[in-house]
């Protein structure tokens, strides 16, 4: 039986698009079923100069949806979940959280940033969310390429449709109002490049556009960024067995989790909180939270939920590679580099001695790599987060971002890291660099202190193989290895060494044993 349901959504281009974009969605999953769009204008539509850390309203961008909707003027209503209070009335209800988006933010910079970089101009950035200034405050400085003074910020006020506040870093430079960077979610900006009314809106300006994707380690998003809400009445029985046709419980997990990390700290303070959700596929659900809350005395805070093993018993002896490190040699290998599209820098060494052309969209594995990069003059537009690079792949494959197909990408990596790259669908895997020790007496001795160390440790951690030839007939049964997530595990598994425990990085690995 055919049936058609009227939807409520804001007026803006992208409430629009994400509007469509749910409508098909529901339509896929419920045949016959006709959907019209209702706009509705808002109070938060209408107030265009009251930045939002200043809204007292948990009903700003939803007041006058929800009084349509008690109405029965529409039958149900689209909201982007962030806007929304935790608990919404109890008169409606939130029938279905479709399947998330990308949740990161972004920053998308005018095209000559990197020449007011160098002259050393002051960047003027715009948004009016507390979480984004002060997250961002303390990231860029270290994340921006350093081809000139240290940067200087400036952060504006902005209000208003994604593509007007785009529009700002289009503006020329001198104009009053002109922006150099405008901080944005990434899912909003897919939704409008996605939708063919609306892409024509923000192409022109994202087309010479530079970009940085924010880490979600570093500078994790409003909590249910990038997931929608369709809301309904709670007495209608018909619409509410519709919506949850288009439901994804991952999604709802994540966003549990998200408010779970906001609910431990006094209300006044989530507004300069991020927390963002994720799960991966070795370490399971993991949640970032990152923040300068007002409670902490000034004091930036930093935390990661993730469902960590049982602390081990008894007495530990660990050997993390500590002393491998001090004593190997980094040596530079011949890599004919060429003028990649892309490029994938699996960790900053791989690129150290090399000059990375000035065209080439550059990734990397984690922050200590974008740092390092940054430092010496490299435009870095995101990281894996440390969770690996396939991890990061549906990321590279996000549209709005028009970064090249991964067989046109270039991977840097390490001489014993190569094989690991066969099957990643990077179309090139160059090994710029290799690990070993010192080939003198010195080594002899070095060798057989790590050997020693090696054969009474209980847990061992391993940042890359690089080590494991010469360890491996030492290693003692029993032990306990851990690495963290990506392709080190599996090259563990491949040699005999399992079973091998995931951590998100060494310092919670170290946490775990209790030495952090």
């Amino acid at each position: 039986m055919a049936s058609r349901l009227r939807l409520g959504t804001r007026a803006s281009p992208l409430a629009l698009a994400q509007s469509r974009l749910a409508a098909t969605g529901l339509a896929a999953r419920c045949p016959g079923t006709g959907i019209e769009l209702v706009p509705i204008e808002t109070r938060g539509d209408r107030d265009l100069t009251v930045p939002l850390a200043q809204v007292d309203d948990p009903e700003f961008f939803a007041a006058e949806i929800r009084a349509a909707l008690r109405a029965g003027e529409i039958d149900f209503a689209v909201h982007s979940l962030k806007d929304l209070a935790a608990e919404g009335p109890p008169d409606l209800v939130r029938a279905a959280l479709p399947p998330r988006a990308a949740p990161h933010d972004v920053i998308v910079f005018r095209a000559d940033i990197i020449k007011r970089l160098a002259a050393g101009l002051p960047l003027r950035l715009g948004s009016c969310s507390l979480r984004r200034q002060t997250n961002v405050a303390a990231f860029l400085p270290e994340a921006l390429p350093a081809v000139g003074p240290p940067p200087r910020l400036e952060f504006r006020d902005l209000r208003g449709p994604v593509d007007r506040r785009l529009l700002r870093i289009a503006q020329p430079a001198h104009q009053e109002d002109a922006l150099d960077g405008v901080i944005l979610a990434l899912a909003g900006l897919e939704r409008l490049w996605n939708d063919p009314q609306a892409a024509t809106l923000v192409a022109p300006v994202l087309a010479s556009a530079r970009w940085m994707v924010l880490p979600l380690s570093r500078c994790p998003a409003a909590a249910g960024q990038a997931v929608l809400a369709l809301e309904c009445r709670a007495d209608d029985e018909r619409t509410r067995a519709l919506l949850a046709r288009a439901h994804d419980p991952a999604s709802a997990a994540a966003v549990a989790a998200e408010q779970a990390a906001l609910a431990r700290w006094p209300e006044a303070d989530r507004a300069w909180l991020g927390a963002t959700a994720v799960n991966d596929p070795s370490l399971g659900p993991l949640c970032w939270l990152h923040g300068l809350p007002l409670s902490a005395g000034g004091q930036p805070v930093a935390s990661l939920d993730w469902n960590a093993p049982p602390p081990p018993a008894g007495p530990v002896r660990f050997w993390d590679g500590a002393g491998w490190r001090a004593h190997s040699r980094r040596e530079p290998l011949p890599a004919q580099l060429g003028s990649p599209q892309a490029l994938f820098v699996a960790h900053w060494q791989a690129a150290v001695h090399l000059e990375l052309p000035a065209g080439t969209r550059t990734w990397t594995s984690g922050i200590t790599s974008w740092q390092r990069l940054a430092a010496q003059g490299t435009w870095v537009e995101g990281c894996a987060d440390h969770l690996g690079f396939e991890s990061v792949k549906p990321l590279l494959a996000t549209p709005v971002l028009g970064l090249p197909p991964l067989e046109q990408w270039t991977a840097l990596t390490h001489e014993d890291a190569l094989p690991s790259w066969k099957h990643s669908g990077v179309g090139t895997a160059l090994a710029s660099y290799r690990v070993s020790l010192p080939d003198d007496q010195q080594h002899s001795d070095t060798l057989a202190r790590l050997r020693d160390e090696a054969r009474t440790a209980t847990h061992f951690y391993w940042h890359s193989i690089a080590p494991l030839a010469l360890l491996h007939d030492v290693l003692p049964p029993g032990a306990v290895h851990a690495a963290g997530p990506g392709k080190t595990p599996r090259h563990l598994a491949a040699a005999g060494i399992a079973p091998v425990q995931v951590f998100p990085d060494h310092r919670s690995w170290r946490a775990w044993l209790g030495w952090a």
